[in-house]
């Protein structure tokens, strides 16, 4: 698809660009009012309608926040949001970590949007500060926009739209999927809580033999590959694998920590996760483990003193449900059939996802 090309123009050359602020947080009064106070964090969806927080008229009055008029972007400039973006159609005020962009008779707000979603990179990039990066209004004034006509820049947004929307459908049908797959393990092997179906139970040190990964120098960190699996996932790729049989691997390190995958082809894990090494028994299907350690939660055994990370010692002393193998074989096959559905729609959305991409490329550079 070609887009004509046009001017360039200075965001700040056509936006009312701002910022909001916070309120004295010692003076209670200022706070828990009616007027919804957006921080980085609401910055979620493409549309703003509510907020965490709410502030009092006093707290406004007494603050650098200002009130925004319904349809201003908002666009964080702090920390691990950077970047994040949403449109406002409520009135509501903002702390100093929200730019905010005024609506304009030049550009729509959601091809301002879909602009800062395609620059994102660019700002984490831009970022300073260190542990903290932030771009600032005076950064944000200065970067430069296509000015395209309105009538073309609403079918931009309208492909983009519809594409988005059918991105979102396939991921919410992922979802009840896995929400399938959670009944089915209720329905059959009920509360993990409370063992409510009379199940043994053992310890993890009995069952298994836990291992972490080993660190992977940046060298050998490639774009295709054997999978690298990472706290939170793949992370890269790489030549040689470091295991070659099917395992789980626990996030050790990061925000995800305590996330769980089920591997079953060659794979490297780095020095950020754990793995089943060995099971020491045979009572166990991976899937079956799988789910039981997403719904054991270990996640809530880390240590958020500094980066949140988890060792082995929970996972080796919590108690393991130990159902019939024949139950769990049952579980196995229901969820290899839904893994086949789940395959379908991740392959669709990987084939709308990358049109997405290459549509934002074009439009946006």
């Amino acid at each position: 698809m070609f887009v004509d090309r046009f001017m360039n123009v200075k965001l700040g050359e056509i936006f009312e660009i701002g910022s909001g602020g916070t309120p004295s947080k010692k003076n209670p009064e200022y706070y828990n009012g009616n007027i919804p106070w957006i921080k980085t964090g609401d910055l979620k969806e493409k549309y703003l309608y509510k907020s965490e927080d709410y502030i009092t008229e006093l707290g406004l009055n007494n603050s650098s926040a200002k009130m925004c008029e319904p349809d201003t972007v908002l666009i964080a400039m702090y920390g691990a949001t950077i970047g994040a973006t949403s449109i406002l159609k409520i009135p509501a005020c903002t702390n100093q970590a929200c730019a905010t962009f005024k609506k304009s008779d030049k550009i729509t707000p959601e091809f301002l949007y879909y602009f800062f979603r395609s620059q994102k990179e660019r700002f984490v990039k831009d970022g300073v500060g260190g542990a903290q990066p932030n771009i600032s209004a005076g950064y944000l004034k200065k970067i430069e926009i296509e000015l395209l006509p309105l009538k073309k820049q609403n079918e931009i947004t309208n492909t983009l739209d519809k594409l988005q929307s059918i991105i979102t459908h396939i991921r919410t049908q992922l979802e009840k999927l896995d929400l399938l797959v959670k009944a089915r393990f209720v329905e059959l092997f009920g509360d993990y809580h409370t063992n409510n179906k009379g199940f043994e139970s053992h310890k993890g040190k009995d069952l298994f033999k836990f291992s972490s990964g080993r660190f992977l120098s940046e060298e050998k960190r490639f774009e295709k590959g054997i999978p690298v699996y990472g706290g939170n996932g793949i992370a890269w790729y790489t030549e040689k694998p470091l295991i070659d049989y099917p395992t789980i691997i626990i996030g050790r390190v990061g925000a995800w920590c305590g996330n769980i995958h089920t591997i079953y082809e060659p794979v490297w894990i780095t020095d950020n996760a754990i793995y089943i090494k060995e099971q020491k028994t045979s009572k166990f299907t991976l899937e079956f483990l799988a789910e039981l350690m997403k719904i054991m939660d270990f996640r809530q055994y880390a240590d958020f003193s500094g980066q949140p990370k988890i060792t082995q010692k929970p996972l080796e002393t919590l108690e393991y449900l130990t159902p019939p193998i024949n139950m769990q074989n049952e579980f196995t096959e229901f969820c290899k059939q839904i893994e086949k559905s789940k395959s379908i729609l991740q392959q669709e959305l990987t084939q709308t996802q990358t049109l997405f991409n290459s549509l934002m490329q074009e439009y946006f550079g």
